[in-house]
């Protein structure tokens, strides 16, 4: 179970966790997205699948597989299942690690399990890194974004979870002369953990899905290769 973490809103967290569950699904491997952000759900609507059932159908005792929606967004491939994000309230949870009790359940699993976990350093954001065997930092090149990055990778240190390592996403221009773009430089130092991937702008129309971009797939398909066979 791999956590795609990162302490700002809008770094590209949700667009990794799709793009990493298409790279998966394309070598045929069973992959389960799933969605721990409640207060700003958004995979859900990304990879185009109803928002209910969600996780808190796993919580009442349903097994995943039964509860998760195939994703139908064009740039997702056949075979990405996707479990949107809890509605009760964070004030309905137990007062430790709330969030973490549903996320638990999908242990069991046979799948691979990719949590998009929320922004911050608040219980939601915790949850997940309790849980999950190894965390994905992601960021932009973004001063401010990397510096909550940094932040994110602390916290999940300061939990004893493993950093496989960190993506930087929106870095160049999608397209052949970005091949193999490369992340800006004191971002491994910052962060305290490699560089696994870098994924460009997609090259497309500002209203086209980013998931339908070779350049970015082509990313994300690096990024799992750089990821296997230790964390998927």
């Amino acid at each position: 179970m791999l956590a795609v973490a990162g302490g700002k809103g809008g770094c590209g967290k949700t667009t990794t966790t799709l793009g990493l569950a298409g790279a998966l699904a394309r070598q045929r491997a069973p992959v389960l997205a799933v969605d721990a952000d409640r207060e700003m759900p958004d995979l859900h609507a990304m990879a185009e699948v109803a928002r209910r059932p969600c996780l808190d159908a796993v919580a009442a005792g349903w097994p995943a597989g039964l509860v998760a929606g195939a994703a139908s967004a064009p740039g997702v491939p056949a075979g990405v299942s996707v479990l949107p994000a809890a509605e009760t309230g964070i004030e309905t949870r137990p007062a430790d690690a709330p969030g973490a009790t549903e996320l638990a359940r999908l242990r069991g699993e046979s799948s691979t399990v990719l949590v998009d976990s929320p922004a911050g350093a608040g219980p939601d954001a915790v949850a997940p890194l309790r849980v999950v065997d190894a965390a994905l930092v992601v960021t932009t090149p973004e001063p401010a974004c990397l510096r909550d990055a940094a932040k994110t990778a602390a916290m999940a240190r300061e939990l004893d979870t493993p950093i496989a390592g960190a993506v930087v996403s929106r870095a160049g221009e999608s397209g052949s002369d970005a091949v193999d773009p490369r992340a800006p430089p004191g971002v491994e130092d910052l962060l305290d953990c490699e560089v696994l991937g870098v994924v460009p702008t997609a090259d497309c129309r500002p209203d086209a899905d980013p998931l339908d971009d070779a350049g970015v797939r082509a990313a994300h398909d690096r990024l799992v290769s750089a990821l296997q066979p230790k964390y998927l």
